[in-house]
């Protein structure tokens, strides 16, 4: 899979992440602290990996800021991204379950390695459930805000 990565600081969990990602066989370009031409800012690398997924350049997306906060606005800023931000691989499940999520955002001070990889499991084990009221919400999701 090809996997967009932003972080705006080159710390943390960011170079782990990006490890892990490429040992699980994905492919991964990243955007922010991780690519030194590029610039670090939250708000600008977040949707750099975001417009990648709206634009086909990736499959999905992760997006790290210190809190994640910031970092998940950024890219739900983006029709047609739904950014989840995940301290755990239960949120983590069911923002792929329930919300169909394609950008998972993470938060570099609360991330540890083992819980980034609990993440990082859950969220690629899961599926966009196919209920009909849980496909409705996601279609819904792309109406809000259009008239």
């Amino acid at each position: 899979m090809r996997i967009s990565v932003s972080s705006d600081m080159d710390e943390g969990v960011a170079r782990q992440l990006v490890t892990e990602l490429q040992r699980r066989g994905h492919s991964v370009t990243r955007h922010g602290a991780l690519q030194p031409d590029e610039k670090d800012d939250w708000a600008f690398c977040s949707e750099a990996a975001a417009r990648d997924v709206v634009e086909g350049r990736a499959d999905q997306a992760v997006v790290c800021c210190w809190t994640g906060t910031g970092a998940s606005i950024a890219a739900n800023k983006l029709p047609g991204v739904r950014a989840a931000l995940c301290t755990d691989g239960y949120t983590a499940g069911g923002a792929r379950r329930w919300n169909d999520a394609n950008v998972l955002a993470l938060s570099l001070r609360l991330t540890s390695t083992a819980v980034l990889s609990e993440i990082l499991d859950a969220w690629f084990d899961g599926a966009p459930s196919q209920e009909p009221d849980d496909q409705e919400n996601i279609a819904h999701l792309g109406r809000i805000g259009l008239g």
